[in-house]
């Protein structure tokens, strides 16, 4: 493969949930080929202070930071007009802001309920955020994407859960992954395949990204529980998902198109 394909000089992607843990490495694996970013989340405070670490390693790229909350319509197209106002094209979007449940290190959850007794308000909340938002960015930066006479891209961030569902026996008794996490990865593979051939003449290619778990301070037993259900007997870095950002905004990966490109350490085969 040709290095020049991998090089993304002088085109803008937008990193939705960019303070994240896997945002922030979406928006290096980016800089490392060149890009120019526009870096997006509800807290910008935390942004603004990623952003001066950044230029100092990538003094040669623009960064912007923008406000943007993805459940919201109006602040996406608020993002839109400010873009447009400052005559920037965008090449990709990556569609990363989501409400997931941490796990602590004393195998406590956050936002986690049992099935039965889930409130609608909930329901609601998450998927306002995980699928409704990448749907409205979708449409929204598409509409911007498909203007640029080579096109671009929309990367999905899923998860291993977008094609298996939660193993609970690996949480503590009473602990359970929420069922909207997992429901709403599926749905970001139906809205993947369904914009791949949706705008496939305008030359927007559509593709998603399943990541498998990554370490970020779990607990021991959780940790030990959980590599027993990957071939490759451990939990991703949170730096091991750069090659395939990169591969898949990039020209490298010009003829594919509606794929899950599962990065699971093997998870999802057993």
């Amino acid at each position: 493969m040709e290095k020049s394909k991998y090089n993304l000089k002088n085109r803008y992607c937008l990193i939705t949930g960019a303070g994240g843990l896997l945002g922030k490495e979406h928006a290096i694996a980016l800089l490392e080929i060149k890009s120019n970013l526009v870096l997006t989340d509800i807290d910008t405070k935390a942004l603004y202070k990623f952003r001066k670490k950044l230029v100092k390693s990538y003094p040669k790229s623009d960064i912007l930071i923008n406000r943007m909350d993805v459940s919201n319509e109006k602040s996406i197209i608020k993002v839109v007009k400010d873009l447009k106002k400052n005559r920037i094209k965008l090449h990709a979007l990556i569609n990363n802001a989501a409400i997931d449940s941490k796990i602590s290190k004393n195998q406590k959850m956050s936002n986690t309920e049992k099935f039965e007794n889930i409130s609608l308000k909930n329901w609601k909340k998450h998927f306002d955020v995980g699928l409704t938002g990448a749907m409205l960015c979708s449409k929204h930066f598409g509409k911007m994407i498909i203007q640029n006479k080579k096109g671009g891209v929309i990367i999905n961030i899923a998860s291993d859960l977008s094609v298996i569902a939660p193993n609970h026996e690996i949480y503590k008794k009473g602990v359970f992954k929420p069922a909207m996490y997992s429901v709403i990865k599926h749905g970001i593979i139906g809205l993947t395949k369904y914009i791949s051939t949706y705008w496939n003449s305008k030359k927007l290619r559509c593709n998603a990204i399943s990541p498998g778990p990554v370490e970020n301070g779990q607990s021991k037993i959780f940790i030990k529980k959980l590599k027993k259900h990957i071939p490759l007997n451990r939990l991703a870095l949170k730096n091991e998902y750069r090659g395939a950002i990169q591969f898949l905004c990039s020209d490298a990966s010009e003829y594919m198109t509606g794929q899950n490109l599962i990065i699971d350490g093997g998870r999802s085969v057993w």
